[in-house]
């Protein structure tokens, strides 16, 4: 019981890290998808360290059985965190996380067009809520409506985060640590060219920004992801998903409390109903003639 509640501890704090990401990429100050690149690089260097230090090697046998669906996520990771980044770039961290965190609801849509299976009517109310409470969020009922390519970048990313969950979803054999290194490492070779192409070169953080960059790639994202499955492999599945719900919420909250950006009544509404529809959807029981639909928790070993 003891080790339980350890595991737990350690589970909500990479939640937590995960959740500040987007207040330390405002902090950081530097073109979305430069940090994203960072945050990439450092992160892989980070965790072939890690496993350099355990003398844990990579089972390649499984990871070139299941190459094409690695490379595929990998590619998936690295669109969503451009997406997302420029998301916190052009909106507020509340709105972009909210956005973002629509990827269950996209799973719950494509699973039957993606793995053929028959999606469970009972999931279509909360298919619906979370669709107004974008449209509360977004401000367009309000008469504020927040920036539009903001909102279309955490969307857009949410839907490359669901394409990450397929794929994860049809792996076999592959271990979750080979898993996250092997796309964290093709998600760079995405995202790197496309840093070149926009900034003529990568973009230097300034000195003052270095530890920013430093705490996103080894903290933020590396020690995040040893927590996060650490957890996963020693926790309830439901446990799990309870508590993968802090993430937005410490988005949300850092982004009103420590970067004061404005939600309105109207969004706190729209956040609770995207929040509540996919935890409802995520933690409701299968019906007993199927097997585990696999637009459970999104968050289950795969990557923030």
């Amino acid at each position: 019981m003891k080790k339980e509640h350890k595991e737990r501890l350690r589970f909500i704090l990479s939640v937590v890290l995960y959740g500040t990401v987007g207040m330390c990429m405002r902090f950081a100050a530097l073109p979305s998808e430069a940090a994203a690149l960072y945050r990439g690089v450092i992160a892989v260097l980070f965790l072939l360290l890690y496993r350099l230090v355990r003398r844990e090697k990579a089972d390649r046998a499984a990871i070139r059985s299941n190459a094409l669906l690695l490379v595929l996520s990998g590619v998936a990771l690295g669109l969503n965190w451009i997406c997302l980044f420029a998301a916190y770039e052009k909106t507020t961290v509340a709105i972009a996380s909210l956005c973002d965190y629509m990827a269950p609801i996209f799973v719950i849509i494509l699973t039957p067009f993606v793995l053929k299976q028959k999606l469970d009517g009972r999931k279509i109310p909360c298919i619906a809520a979370a669709f107004f409470g974008i449209v509360l969020v977004s401000g367009i009922i309000g008469g504020s409506v927040g920036n539009p390519v903001g909102i279309v970048s955490g969307l857009t990313g949410a839907v490359c985060f669901a394409g990450l969950v397929f794929c994860n979803c049809k792996m076999r054999d592959v271990s979750a640590m080979d898993r996250t290194t092997v796309q964290l490492a093709v998600s760079v070779v995405v995202i790197l060219p496309y840093v070149l192409i926009k900034n003529g070169g990568i973009p230097l953080p300034t000195l003052g920004a270095w530890p920013l960059v430093l705490m996103l790639g080894v903290l933020q994202t590396g020690v995040a992801y040893v927590l996060y499955f650490g957890g996963i492999a020693a926790l309830p599945v439901q446990t799990v998903a309870i508590l993968g719900y802090l993430e937005p919420v410490i988005s949300v909250l850092c982004s009103v409390i420590f970067l004061h950006e404005p939600l309105g009544w109207m969004g706190w509404i729209g956040a609770v109903m995207i929040l509540s529809a996919a935890a409802v959807s995520e933690l409701m029981p299968e019906r007993t003639e199927k097997v585990r639909e696999p637009g459970g928790d999104p968050h289950e070993d795969t990557e923030r």
